[in-house]
């Protein structure tokens, strides 16, 4: 059996996996055109797309040019094919008035549908970010030769910069040797479970607060470990009640400076407490810093990591870009006690550096700059602005209550009403929030909304609020 097999560049994206077999029988003209219907019928080649010149098919093939000539001729003809003086022969740009059913055709994933207005929390605004100091970070970056292998724990000009951010802003003293680039925060989350869990991260107790932020809380359990959810107020987490001996969690993942989603702060007095429970049981304690730049009603507070020993302490910083810059960045960093670091390397070099070096420099150039200073102070400004339109709008409001919002990028809001309808009917308005009750793991929950207001502009969000307070009224349907 005498097999031909080729792989035909038509355009730099398009490959075309065509094979001749001898033992198929019938004339060559028959089975191109064949193989070339195929493709277009399974959506390999789809309409638009440039076939090889005649030429080129007939030499890959190893044909005579006579032959790739009938078969273009016959597809043609039957429509497949389209060709003009002058022009490359395409797939008939109008194929689906022609052959609306081809023999199978691959679904093409669809943009979900717009709706009126997204406030579902987690998103910054976006506008600002591409700026010259941004341009100016990612250009010096890609000249830069791409020679080098990125060291596991990151770039030592990104760590660098990273460390110096922390210190002049969070009052976290860290050398760089102590920081790790990490692909965002779930990914952070997810090096330091493997480091702890002996490679698997099977077998570990995980504390996460109740309620929480549901995508992070998640992560522990992909690895196979059990999730304690431990009790908040309106301070913070309640330390006084965290489990202890046998009962006490492997790794307690927390929000002290502005909890998620209620939006409490842990006074220094639970800080302290925290601090000697997690040394007296042994308890690695992962501070979520996701948003503690953006406060509105003071100064950003210091991090739990300032409070911890540098050496010996049981404090890891884990942050990101997300929220200052944007989340399309997927970028962050675990500030690491030292005892903690080498464990951490040892994983990294296993599963790779997952940062490239150009994005790694870019950053590095954009901290180096001032510019994130800079930037998280003009989007401080605009968003205590969104924070005094929320509660300008919200406040005094029948039906509703607002928490407190020092800081952040979203609003939590308690209902008389049942959540369900007030989500549904919001909706219908087209508004999307997101329910309270999601943030719970089990029973406790409270019914209300949790809306962003971090992306969008005045009008907008002030349509959204008023649909708000008109879903959350006292027999409102």
């Amino acid at each position: 059996m005498v097999q031909y097999s080729a792989g035909v560049r038509t355009t730099p994206e398009i490959t075309l996996p065509l094979r001749l077999d001898d033992s198929d029988g019938g004339p060559l003209p028959t089975r191109i055109a064949g193989q070339l219907r195929g493709l277009i019928g399974t959506a390999v080649l789809a309409p638009g797309d440039a076939v090889p010149s005649s030429r080129a098919l007939a030499v890959h093939l190893g044909v005579s040019r006579g032959s790739v000539v009938s078969a273009y001729d016959q597809l043609l003809a039957e429509g497949y094919l389209s060709a003009a003086a002058g022009r490359a022969t395409v797939v008939n740009p109008q194929l689906r008035r022609v052959h609306p059913s081809p023999t199978r055709r691959v679904r093409r994933q669809q943009p979900e549908p717009a709706a009126g207005l997204d406030l579902r929390p987690g998103r910054p605004w976006p506008d600002e970010v591409v700026g010259p100091a941004w341009k100016a970070a990612w250009r010096r970056a890609a000249a830069e030769p791409v020679s080098e292998a990125v060291p596991p724990l990151g770039s030592p000009a990104l760590r660098g910069a990273w460390a110096e951010h922390l210190r002049r802003m969070r009052a976290v003293v860290r050398a760089p040797a102590q920081l790790a680039v990490t692909a965002g925060g779930r990914e952070g989350l997810a090096l330091l479970l493997l480091t702890l869990g002996s490679g698997s991260g099977g077998g570990l107790r995980v504390g996460v607060e109740e309620p929480g932020y549901p995508s992070l809380r998640r992560v522990p359990g992909r690895f196979g470990a059990t999730v304690l959810p431990l009790p908040v107020d309106a301070r913070g987490l309640t330390v006084d009640d965290l489990p202890t001996g046998d009962e006490a969690p492997d790794l307690l993942l927390v929000t002290p400076s502005h909890q998620y989603p209620l939006g409490g702060s842990l006074p220094v007095d639970r800080r302290q407490a925290l601090l000697e429970w997690a040394r007296r049981h042994r308890v690695v304690i992962v501070e979520d810093d996701y948003d503690s730049e953006l406060r509105y009603t003071s100064q950003p507070l210091p991090a739990l990591a300032a409070l911890d020993d540098p050496a010996d302490g049981r404090v890891v910083l884990l942050g990101t870009l997300s929220k200052t810059l944007t989340p399309a960045l997927a970028m962050g960093f675990l500030a690491l006690p030292d005892w903690l670091v080498p464990a951490v390397t040892r994983t990294r070099e296993d599963l790779g550096q997952p940062v490239g070096l150009v994005a790694q420099r870019a950053v590095a150039n954009y901290l180096d700059a001032g510019a994130l200073r800079l930037h998280t102070q003009r989007m401080r400004n605009r968003y205590r602005r969104r924070r005094t339109q929320v509660v300008r709008a919200l406040s005094g409001a029948p039906g509703l209550r607002v928490y407190p919002m020092d800081g952040g990028l979203h609003a939590v809001v308690e209902t008389g009403r049942a959540e369900a309808e007030v989500v549904a009917e919001l909706t219908a308005a087209g508004v999307l929030v997101s329910p309270l009750s999601q943030y719970w793991s089990g029973a406790g929950t409270r019914s209300g909304i949790v809306f962003g207001f971090g992306a969008v502009g005045e009008d907008e969000l002030a349509r959204g609020l008023a649909a708000i307070a008109a879903a959350a009224a006292p027999g409102s349907r």
